[in-house]
């Protein structure tokens, strides 16, 4: 016996399936609609942004000074001038008056105090003012001191001398130990005593 054969079903069948296939689409848009998106964020710098513009490198000697109230980093520490120029004010304002104009790029400065986002710093020559904090940075540099310095291939004296540096010469500081400090200048490297520069604190070691 066979059964009998309906004209319609086979125009019905595949439309429902038809029908099914869209209702199951639309069931899966609606739960990928309902999901939470994703978004990589990056950390807020609101905070970070004022205690590591000026953050020094590691330091094993900070830890005996003080520390700011606004950065939490040693007081005093050094640090050198991020722009080409830079005002020095009265006060911890655009409002306060200007007392010095730096124009050395990588000058070595010594952070004295802090109010929000303004250093009071501290030149060679004892001259002090108020800074931005965006204008400095952790780098470390020193200034030549003595009317002419020796860079050794060690941190001996009986070292060979790969290179001279004059008075008022930008070192870039690399490491410091005790008594000496590795530094690079006009493309020389080398070890240069801590008595014959400024920008280090004597007992510093700089990693």
């Amino acid at each position: 016996m066979r059964q009998a054969h309906s004209p319609n079903a086979d125009y019905h069948t595949p439309r429902i399936a038809r029908m099914l296939a869209w209702c199951a689409v639309l069931a899966i848009a609606v739960i990928l609609s309902a999901q939470p998106t994703l978004a990589q964020t990056e950390p807020s710098t609101s905070t970070d942004a004022t205690t590591t513009a000026d953050a020094p490198a590691a330091t094993t000697e900070s830890a005996s000074r003080p520390r700011g109230s606004v950065t939490n980093l040693p007081i005093p520490r050094f640090v050198s001038l991020k722009a080409n120029e830079a005002n020095l004010r009265r006060g911890p304002s655009l409002s306060h008056r200007i007392d010095w104009v730096l124009k050395r790029r990588g000058y070595p400065l010594e952070v004295i105090a802090e109010y929000g986002h303004w250093r009071r710093v501290r030149d060679i020559d004892d001259a002090t003012g108020w800074i931005h904090y965006t204008l400095i940075s952790g780098v470390r540099t020193a200034l030549v001191s003595a009317e002419m310095v020796d860079l050794h291939r060690r941190p001996l004296q009986t070292s060979a001398v790969v290179a001279q540096a004059e008075k008022g010469t930008v070192l870039r500081l690399l490491e410091c130990e005790r008594a000496w400090c590795r530094a690079s200048a006009g493309g020389y490297k080398g070890w240069v005593a801590k008595t014959g520069i400024w920008g280090v604190y004597p007992a510093e070691t700089l990693e």
